[in-house]
């Protein structure tokens, strides 16, 4: 097994993914080698000789991205992308914590714009929405084929306007639209609260925070003295790999978080970091469902295979891969799939998801929807378990990890 340096790796994927990009130099000398003839007559013919039927000067950024979303098309990678620089901005934004929309992750599932999860007591949990709904029509856009950037930039607008949504939810004959005003959105990262029986509750519901990582270690050191934790990673849909690392390394005293393989097919390890915050003693269940994916699954894993933590609840995602983001010139950026990971275990999750160690499903409705939060006869079915295994005893750690 090839190592790298593992400040090399994580310097590859945490600071140069928001670093300059190539420019235009490179490409101009690649576009004058004859790989690149074909596309410059094209280019050329069409500034030349097309005709716009509203007798529009051909306008040179929408060919150019364009040009790039189909060059990434033909990667038949949903998770590889171009962001114009208005949808670059906003994913900029959604890291610092804040932004004006109706409150939904979004991915891609079966090559359909899916809800991951709706974020908490935001517009779009109000109305409805629930993880795994299809995303048909956004105000009337199709959404085939419709890279995730793009589908953002049309689902967010100003504070106070409307977007309409045409979902297909699993169950349901028809799609149908919901209409959500779209309100200023304050993602926090990290929510605590404390439970009957001398038990803590951390709500992780997102990595993308740059607050995540601190805000984790207080709530940490808040329920030091607790007889238990809850983790709560449901619908928590990922984010930045550094941030798994770093919040996997509070739980987990030594060892690998995670195994990342590079385009090579070489694996290198990224372990803890030694400086844990929690006991290694103190038990810990870990709460997930079909929305945790990503760097929520890296958490998930290492803590399920250290034996750190116990999972509680349903199949996970299955997003297995890596992206590293380069800033491009003009303001708008890339998204690149550059590695894979396997959990600290060495599992392919990709795809496949992570089966907790104890599988407790959500109510349902007669029509075999997952009753809501904030819908009549809600009951947290999974919470609950959590709740008694730790109060049993069944929660003590065998093994220190």
């Amino acid at each position: 097994m090839k190592r790298y340096g593992k400040a090399v790796l994580v310097v590859a994927l945490m600071i140069a993914s928001f670093g300059i990009g190539m420019g235009v130099g490179p490409l101009k000398v690649a576009a004058e080698t004859r790989n690149f003839t074909t596309f410059l007559q094209v280019f050329n013919l069409i500034k030349s000789e097309f005709i716009n039927p509203n007798h529009a000067k051909t306008d040179d950024s929408n060919l150019e991205y364009g040009a790039i979303r189909g060059m990434l098309d033909s990667l038949n990678d949903p998770y590889t992308r171009f962001m114009d620089p208005k949808a670059f901005k906003s994913m900029q934004e959604e890291r610092q914590g804040s932004f004006s929309g109706i409150g939904i992750q979004i991915g891609m599932k079966d090559k359909h714009l899916t809800v991951v999860t709706p974020i908490e007591d935001t517009p779009a949990a109000r109305a409805g929405l629930r993880s795994g709904d299809r995303i048909d029509q956004i105000d009337g856009k199709p959404t085939k084929d419709m890279a995730i950037e793009e589908a953002v930039t049309h689902i967010r607008g100003p504070e106070g306007t409307f977007v309409t949504l045409l979902i297909q939810r699993k169950g349901t004959a028809k799609p149908f639209p919901v209409k959500i005003a779209r309100a200023s959105i304050s993602n926090k990262a990290v929510k605590t609260r404390e439970l009957d029986g001398n038990l803590g509750y951390i709500r992780l519901s997102t990595f993308m925070n740059e607050n995540a990582d601190q805000e984790i270690r207080d709530a940490l050191l808040k329920f030091s003295d607790k007889k238990g934790v809850v983790l709560d990673l449901r619908g928590n849909p990922g984010g930045l790999l550094p941030s798994a690392v770093t919040i996997g390394s509070m739980f987990i005293k030594s060892g690998p978080i995670v195994q990342i393989v590079d385009r090579d097919g070489e694996t290198e390890m990224l372990e803890a970091s030694g400086r844990t915050v929690m006991a290694p003693n103190q038990p810990l269940v870990v709460l997930v469902d079909g929305g945790s994916a990503s760097a929520s699954e890296i958490l998930a894993g290492a803590l399920m295979d250290t034996k750190r933590g116990f999972l509680i609840g349903t199949k996970t995602f299955g997003k297995g891969l890596v992206q590293t983001v380069h800033a491009l010139e003009g303001g708008s950026g890339i998204a690149i799939t550059t590695n894979k990971y396997l959990t600290a275990g060495g599992t392919d999750i990709n795809k496949k998801g992570i089966v907790p160690n104890l599988v407790i499903e959500l109510p349902k409705n007669p029509k075999g929807e997952i009753i809501m939060p904030d819908e009549k006869g809600f009951k947290d079915t999974q919470l609950e378990r959590a709740i008694r295994y730790l109060l049993k005893g069944e929660g003590k750690i065998k093994k220190a990890a």
